[in-house]
């Protein structure tokens, strides 16, 4: 009997052809797989003016004759992933984008395809206007590549596409630490403090018996875990840039520990979460902060209620904003390493028992506008509460602080489309939709 070609390996063929070729004519490499592949067509390479650069893309191909995609009109469509193609591409190392091409009216679209542990959406919801494959559409293809995890990430920038924001602020600290022995550890000398008449303070650190703070034990109520006669002020680069890293982790903490001492009455600390977040000034109360962003004075709700639409006088929850602080040494500099998030309360004090849902909701509408701007919105509330020359009535303005400065700015050649900064998930979630999420947590 002789040998047949099926009309759906023509057709497979056929796509991939015409999908390198559409790649080649976008300005990227393409190089197909073998006849082994299971659920990957091809590997497409970023080039930025004829030159590879290693940045990898894998590519499925799925290729139709003619015929409606389901749910077809003028503006999308939808498509319905396979669970086995699925199961395949979540683990992969590589982003991995679908490609559909109809040969009937040559059109071309993609989507990238939702990877991780989290469980993922079957059907892709496609745009006509926004989810073609064409040159116009190389930026967002390369930029699946761009690594969104480490100590900084980039904020893509508004409009121009040339400067973009980094979630670092540099620190500046006192010229000297106070150090001493203790005979106490840490869990002593904090119910000593609570036991005695003056105010506590917690912004130092007591390791193998000895105490290290920016302000003078002597002078304040510390005094009564140290060995007052002990106390000695040394050069703070002597600590922060030590050979030993155990001694850089234990500065890192140092810095933490002040940190939270000078934005007591404003932030919280979680300790589940790790996280600094907007104290609420009364239950189930909105909390606006006032500042100056980069051309004009604005303002956030940093705590906010958010109400059901569907359960009359209901709150689901309060939101607050938050921000996940790490302190890291780069050569002769610290840095504050600004992670943006919320924390979840149920009346604005009592933390909420299932946030992770609403967090995940919520952190899905983030776009780079809002990564940007709460960036420079924790720059302007950190320095806010320096305390100002003109300021007569300061009391802490003698007391050694750390302050920050602003975030620096770096030139990017290309821009990081927005619309791909994020997860690839819908967008059309609500605070409804979070307040369903929560009911089935």
């Amino acid at each position: 009997m002789a040998k047949t070609v099926t009309q759906n390996q023509l057709m497979g063929e056929i796509g991939e052809t015409a999908a390198k070729l559409r790649f080649l004519r976008m300005g990227f490499q393409f190089d197909a797989r073998s006849r082994l592949e299971t659920g990957i067509d091809g590997i497409a390479e970023v080039m930025i003016e004829g030159k590879p650069t290693a940045q990898m893309i894998a590519v499925q191909v799925k290729t139709t004759k003619e015929g409606r995609y389901a749910g077809e009109t003028d503006t999308g469509f939808h498509y319905l992933l396979r669970s086995e193609d699925l199961a395949y591409w979540r683990p992969s190392n590589l982003p991995v984008i679908i490609v559909l091409y109809r040969e009937a009216d040559e059109t071309f679209y993609w989507k990238e395809i939702p990877r991780g542990d989290e469980v993922p959406e079957r059907r892709l919801t496609f745009s006509k206007r926004d989810d073609v494959l064409d040159r116009d559409a190389g930026d967002r293809i390369a930029a699946l590549t761009v690594s969104k995890a480490g100590f900084g990430y980039y904020v893509p920038p508004l409009g121009g596409g040339e400067e973009a924001l980094v979630n670092i602020l540099p620190v500046k600290f006192p010229a000297e630490v106070f150090v001493s022995t203790s005979p106490y550890d840490t869990r002593q000398a904090n119910a000593m403090l609570l036991q005695e008449d003056e105010p506590a303070r917690f912004d130092w650190i007591i390791k193998g018996g000895a105490f290290w703070s920016f302000h003078d034990p002597r002078k304040s109520v510390c005094r009564t875990i140290v060995e007052v006669d002990q106390v000695e002020a040394i050069d703070t680069a002597h600590l922060a840039f030590h050979d030993d890293v155990n001694e850089r982790n234990s500065f890192s903490y140092l810095l933490r520990q002040t940190l939270a001492h000078q934005v007591r009455g404003e932030l919280s600390w979680s300790k589940d979460r790790s996280l600094f977040y907007f104290t609420a000034r009364a239950e189930y109360t909105t909390r606006v902060f006032k500042y100056q962003a980069s051309t004009k004075q604005t303002e956030a709700e940093v705590v906010n209620p958010v109400e059901s639409k569907r359960v009359a006088n209901a709150i689901a929850f309060v939101r607050h904003h938050a921000f996940v602080p790490r302190f890291v040494s780069f050569y002769d500099e610290w840095h504050l390493v600004v992670e943006p998030s919320y924390f979840f309360t149920t009346n604005g004090f009592t933390p909420h028992t299932h946030p992770d849902a609403i967090l995940a909701g919520k952190k899905r509408l983030d776009k780079s506008a809002s990564l940007r701007g709460q960036v420079i919105m924790w720059h302007r509330f950190l320095t806010s509460l320096e305390p100002r020359n003109d300021d007569l009535f300061a009391v802490a303005a003698t007391d050694p602080r750390i302050s920050f400065g602003p975030p620096p700015t770096v030139d990017l050649p290309t821009r990081v489309p927005d619309d791909v900064w994020g997860s690839n998930k819908k967008d059309d979630v609500d605070d409804d939709d979070e307040f369903d999420l929560l009911r089935r947590a």
